[in-house]
């Protein structure tokens, strides 16, 4: 594509966005992303020259794992200096967690990486992929004095540009189906492009991009809920190697004050598991200590997770476990936000 303006690498790693219906069979059958220009024509007002890339073998997101994530940071690391940004196509369930584990993966970066996909395929009636598509991309190649506007991992979905790892999947049949609830949108699409540069990251770092490959996945979540039996949390606190939990919890940061609760959480602290305290609700932060329900956790000491997603916790834990992160040092480096995850205190 001759383009004088902005490389874009799109990768395809599977997900509804890339299937077009064969309306003869009703079938679905893969887009063919080599020919983008052909079947979109409207991205020849972009003036950005796109390259394309997919999984060898495309994938539902629901089959979304850590060789995967770590393909697709491998995949950003080597093409990283041929390009201004990365349009990354991806099956909407799973989205908010490789949009969160990309984050942590990719320390200093300083282009755009944009995760988009669609709730309908690209050839269908009244489909939102290609909005999708076409916005991502041209929010990709966004440049101000020679250098990306957009400097870190997103998600793009019905209008809104989402900072990745603030972000959660709210709905199976809307197109809205994505929301940050505890950090605002760093861009909107409507008549016009509207970026709100105030929202978006800035790396503390200045060095070369580092691509982190090392990731635990030796970590689970539990969630509370009334009426629970000693027993399921002490089973799940006793699996083998378990080294990381995010705890879900009620409110503010709230749980049963039940004594059983309580030694059972303090006791696998003791014995070195990284507990990291979220709320259950949507929106909000935790705030340990606001509440006597909360007290007895903050005296354990549990992880203060104050306003970060579960999908997030889940990725920080992996990536900080994989790291290598002293047992000393793992709470306060997690309270810390180290890619705009969560809130400063």
């Amino acid at each position: 594509m001759a383009k004088n303006g902005a490389r874009i690498l799109l990768i395809y790693t599977g997900g509804t966005i890339g299937m077009v219906r064969d309306y003869g069979s009703g079938s679905l059958r893969a887009f063919d992303f080599n020919n983008l220009l052909q079947q979109i024509p409207e991205l020849h007002q972009i003036d950005c020259r796109i390259d394309t890339v997919a999984f060898a073998n495309p994938i539902d997101s629901s089959n979304m794992d850590l060789p995967h994530w770590q393909q697709l940071a491998r995949l950003i690391g080597e093409h990283y200096h041929s390009y201004d940004g990365f349009v990354v196509l991806h099956g909407s369930d799973t989205m908010s967690y490789t949009a969160s584990a990309l984050s942590f993966m990719l320390e200093n970066l300083a282009k755009p990486v944009i995760l988009t996909g669609s709730q309908l395929p690209i050839g269908d009636l009244r489909t939102d992929a290609k909005e999708n598509l076409i916005t991502s991309i041209q929010l990709a190649a966004l440049t101000e004095e020679s250098r990306p506007l957009v400097r870190e991992v997103c998600l793009y979905f019905e209008h809104k540009l989402f900072r990745g790892n603030r972000t959660t999947k709210i709905n199976t049949e809307h197109f809205e189906a994505f929301d940050s609830p505890n950090y605002p949108a760093l861009a909107e699409s409507g008549v016009h492009l509207n970026l709100h540069r105030e929202a978006l990251w800035r790396s503390p770092g200045r060095g070369q991009l580092k691509v982190h490959l090392e990731l635990d996945n030796r970590v689970g979540v539990f969630r509370l809920f009334p009426g629970m039996h000693p027993d399921w949390l002490r089973y799940q606190l006793a699996a083998p190697g378990l080294k990381g939990l995010v705890l879900e919890t009620f409110g503010a940061g709230n749980a049963p004050s039940a004594s059983w609760l309580l030694d059972s959480l303090a006791d696998a602290v003791k014995g070195g598991l990284h507990v990291v305290n979220v709320t259950q609700c949507r929106g909000g932060a935790v705030l340990m200590g606001q509440y006597e329900t909360s007290s007895g956790l903050l005296d354990i000491p549990l992880i203060d997770g104050r306003d970060i997603t579960t999908e997030a916790a889940l990725a920080k834990l992996m990536y900080l476990l994989g790291s290598g992160v002293a047992p000393k040092s793992f709470k306060t480096i997690f309270e810390a936000p180290i890619r705009g995850e969560m809130s400063e205190n």
